[in-house]
């Protein structure tokens, strides 16, 4: 991820941790998930949660804060189905096949990939790192496991505002960027900034 390099450059330590290998495995898949973001070095660390990842913070060990970067809240005790619109859910349960679903980026219409990575080699990168995503993850409840540390959300496009409304709602700083969902790859050095804003709140 771009975030990385630009954070390190800024003097930060930062660990990526790789979620596929739990999703390859079967259920229980937020016990795999849990096992592999427990490591959190220390309790000066800020977590920073992208799209679906949201829903693992609750997760993590003992952390100063996260950053939730157009992602989805935690939803303790429900499904990923169940926080989406119904026609959504429907259109993912049709692409999958043999009780898998597509990697994320065959997700959505022809030329978004384009749009959003418009330089071909970060695309290409983007695209060869992405794996087939197993159906019942999505399915599976999250552990009902409360949000027990201060968070932040930073809102980079329009599909996200019902989330930014939220955590604004529960009194969370959010900062609204007119960007898009893959900006943290696309302009890492404009969301780096948002984060080290947000940083600052905790």
């Amino acid at each position: 991820m771009a975030l990385a390099p630009a954070l390190r450059a800024r003097g930060h330590d930062v660990m990526v941790p790789d979620l596929r290998p739990a999703l390859r495995e079967g259920r229980p898949f937020y016990a795999a998930l849990a096992a592999l973001i427990a490591a959190v070095p220390d309790e000066d660390a800020v977590a920073v949660v992208h799209s679906g990842a949201g829903a693992l913070a609750p997760l993590l060990g003992a952390v100063r804060g996260a950053i939730f970067i157009d992602a989805v809240l935690p939803h303790p005790g429900q499904s990923w189905f169940d926080g989406v619109p119904p026609e959504l859910g429907a259109r993912l349960r049709g692409l999958a096949k043999d009780g898998r679903l597509p990697p994320w980026h065959a997700w959505w219409p022809k030329g978004a990939m384009e749009r959003l990575l418009p330089d071909r080699a970060q695309g290409a990168a983007f695209i060869a790192e992405q794996d087939e995503l197993p159906l019942a993850y999505f399915e599976e409840a999250a552990p009902a496991v409360p949000l027990a540390m201060p968070s932040a959300y930073l809102q980079l496009s329009e599909a996200y505002a019902a989330d930014a409304d939220a955590a604004d709602a529960l009194g969370w700083p959010v900062e609204r960027l007119a960007l898009d969902h893959l900006a943290v790859l696309s302009r890492p050095t404009l969301v780096v900034d948002a984060i080290q804003r947000l940083a600052d709140e905790f």
